[in-house]
């Protein structure tokens, strides 16, 4: 039977017992990833032996019902949606066996005591068997040959003492290593919520990985957000921790973005779906997070590499110092000096933190060759549409010209009124624009679209059409001729311009009718974080854009950028990168458009900001989930932390293990004491490495974005 008995609880703790996990028919490793999976959950803790499970969790965010209903849908072969990989679950029962062999030796006779402790060796010795026939010589070949001489030579204590130490070290770096695991797992995106969807008329529950793209989700309080969608009617505070790492909870309304993961807190909003299933936030997430821990950097192989040689260099010491000595005792001793565990897993376990630390700061980093990679840059180009500057455009100016004067309010009622028909960026901010001033619709006919040209329609008997000058001019004989001076003093402030005419019918002729300009914003951040980035050793900052070259010097004497490439056509990015490699630079293009995708994958370091092309997000080593520019200083600064706590963990493992190799080899330290010392420096160093990169206290400025002048 295994159905699940709960031994103790509190609000916030569950002590389960699960025959299931004592019989093998649940494996404890994906066990521990399924309920880990259910949000509000902390943490999991599986004893297979006593075949119990301990589950910490948040009461605001599960209950008791919510853990015991996910312990129940688990199946014996369950394999999470997310695809995460369990760790192995760290076994206490090699040091719980090696205790009683040792508490058990005084009361024996001599033979006994031999036997019962090669009984307790005994999966050492065949470990160590294994590793040699499968692998050849690693540590866990010289663990075994260091113990076998202690048996051998009828050392019964320091065998059983070393047995111990040595399956205390391996449970401790598990664990370790499970914690490095847990804190990227909980990045991993949970099975997919319910959702409540509007169908035939009716409220359904159905899987969050069935809804279809359009259809419409109703969210309320407490429920997370199964889809990316657009929020069509309602107000809701959304907390989106899961997927940005930011806490503070955001507003959504009407028109504004909401990712699958995020929790309603307030309120209840109708979202329309637009990714669902594997194509939302959250699944996309976890997919680059999993790819990213498969991706192994050149300091981790280096690492790896420099671990397996030292394995060498400690036999043949051992061996020489045998030749020298004849002395066991000082064998057993070099034996069990062990530099490989601290520099294999050390080095991947930063890397995790330091993933996981960028990932609580809203930044993904493709693996630890993104973070070696970044630690390394001394330049860093940015474009400047969608970085420097916000994607979202604002009207700036509404102009009429020629014809029957119209007011600037009527000019704008009218274009917005058209232009709400149409989904481009454009017609957004024109349509936000007419909110703002509280503008009436227009009334009108059905509206044409002819796409990346323009709209038409009839209004008061007239054709009415928007778009690019081309679109007017080339196609509807709509000349603007007459107004070049206005036209070229708004281009050369860097706006985009759409244009109104009327097209002639019959005897009416038709004509020009205005321009509304409109612009993109500078971030509010953008000074602080360059400023951030300079502090953190990037030597030089430049800008690509395709605007006029005055603009955009104008702009980069702003920023304090060290040059500028203007008019520059979207194929040319990459070339600009590879020029500044031919000079020897290391450099990191931070984009966001479609046409970024081969300077993103040229640069050393690709970054794409969070609203950018699927391409672009792709392409890049870097996603930042944040739409702040200080997140890319946050990612270097956590970068060259990583990468500093990497080295000195790796001088602090080969150093104090050299030290130590030394003393056994004239015979200062004991077999117990070697294996007492190593294991202890191994503990550390895996420790140091999983508290991870922080950042330095800093506070940064919270501005809303100003109009580029």
């Amino acid at each position: 039977m295994n159905t699940p008995v709960i031994l103790h609880e509190t609000p916030a703790r569950l002590r389960l017992r699960l025959p299931a996990l004592a019989d093998g028919t649940y494996d404890p490793a994906w066990l521990e990833t399924w309920l880990e999976g259910q949000s509000g959950v902390k943490e999991v803790r599986i004893n297979r032996k006593a075949a119990s499970v301990v589950v910490i969790f948040d009461p605001a965010r599960a209950d008791r019902a919510a853990v015991l209903a996910r312990l129940a849908a688990f199946q014996p072969c369950q394999k999470p949606a997310s695809g995460a990989r369990p760790t192995v679950v760290g076994e206490i029962a090699p040091m719980v066996t090696s205790a009683a062999t040792l508490a058990a030796l005084p009361f024996l006779s001599p033979a006994a005591r031999r036997l019962l402790t090669f009984a307790n060796v005994a999966p050492i010795l065949v470990h160590g068997t294994e590793t040699l026939a499968r692998k050849g010589i690693k540590m866990e070949v010289l663990d075994a040959l260091a113990v076998g001489l202690a048996t051998f030579k009828g050392e019964a204590y320091t065998a059983n003492i070393t047995a111990f130490l040595l399956a205390m070290g391996e449970f401790l770096e598990q664990q370790t290593q499970r914690k490095s695991d847990r804190l990227l797992r909980r990045l991993l995106s949970p099975e997919p919520a319910p959702a409540w969807v509007e169908r035939h008329g009716e409220l359904i529950q159905v899987p969050g990985d069935t809804v279809q793209v359009g259809e419409i989700v109703v969210v309320g309080m407490g429920e997370t957000v199964p889809v990316d969608g657009r929020v069509v009617e309602g107000t809701a505070l959304v907390n989106q921790a899961a997927v940005t790492g930011e806490d503070l909870p955001v507003r959504r309304e009407q028109r504004h973005r909401v990712v699958a993961g995020s929790v309603v807190e307030e309120g209840r909003i109708r979202v329309e779906a637009q990714r669902v299933g594997s194509e939302t936030t959250t699944a996309r997430v976890a997919s680059f997070i999993q790819s990213s821990l498969e991706n192994r950097s050149d300091t981790q192989r280096m690492a790896e590499e420099l671990a397996d040689k030292r394995v060498w260099l400690t036999l043949i010491t051992g061996g020489l110092v045998y030749a020298l000595t004849r002395n066991l005792t000082r064998l057993e001793s070099v034996f069990l000096v062990d530099y490989s565990c601290a520099l294999k897993l050390g080095t991947p376990m930063a890397f995790k933190a330091g993933m996981y630390r960028a990932a609580t700061h809203g930044v993904l980093m493709r693996g630890g060759h993104a973070i070696e990679h970044l630690a390394e840059v001394d330049t860093v180009v940015f474009d400047k549409t969608g970085t420097l500057t916000h994607s979202e455009l604002i009207v700036t100016d509404v102009v009429v010209l020629g014809g029957k004067p119209l007011s600037e309010d009527a000019l704008l009622a009218l274009v917005a009124s058209v232009e709400e028909h149409a989904s481009h960026p454009l017609a957004q901010a024109i349509v936000e624009a007419a909110k703002e001033r509280d503008l009436k619709h227009i009334t009108h006919g059905e509206v044409d679209y002819l796409v990346a040209h323009g709209l038409s329609t009839d209004v008061d008997g007239k054709r009415i059409i928007i778009g690019s000058r081309h679109f007017l001019e080339e196609h509807h004989d709509i000349a603007f001729d007459r107004h070049e001076a206005v036209i070229d003093r708004l281009q050369d402030e860097g706006k985009t311009l759409l244009y109104v005419g009327a097209a002639a019918q019959g005897r009416r002729k038709g004509g020009p009718i205005g321009v509304v300009a409109l612009r993109d914003t500078l971030r509010a951040d953008a000074a602080h974080a360059l400023k951030r980035l300079r502090a953190l050793g990037i030597k030089e900052m430049v800008m690509i854009t395709g605007d006029k070259r005055a603009k955009a010097e104008a702009l980069a004497a702003e920023l304090g950028l060290d040059a500028v490439h203007a008019e520059v056509a979207p194929e040319e990015k990459a070339e600009i990168i590879k020029s500044f490699q031919v000079q020897g630079r290391k450099v990191a293009f931070v984009g966001d458009g479609i046409n970024d995708g081969p300077a993103l994958s040229v640069a050393e370091v690709g970054i794409a900001m969070p609203r950018g092309a699927d391409i672009a997000r792709a392409t890049a080593d870097i996603v930042l989930m944040d739409d702040r520019l200080t997140a890319v200083a946050d990612a270097r600064e956590i970068a060259a932390r990583t990468m500093r706590l990497i080295r000195s963990n790796f001088n602090v493992a080969v150093g104090v293990n050299t030290a130590l190799l030394t003393g056994a080899v004239l015979g200062w330290l004991s077999p117990v004491m070697s294996a007492v010392l190593h294991n202890g420096t191994t503990i550390g160093v895996l420790l140091r490495a999983l508290s991870g990169p922080g950042l330095s206290p800093r506070s940064d400025p919270v501005v809303s974005g100003h109009v580029l002048h």
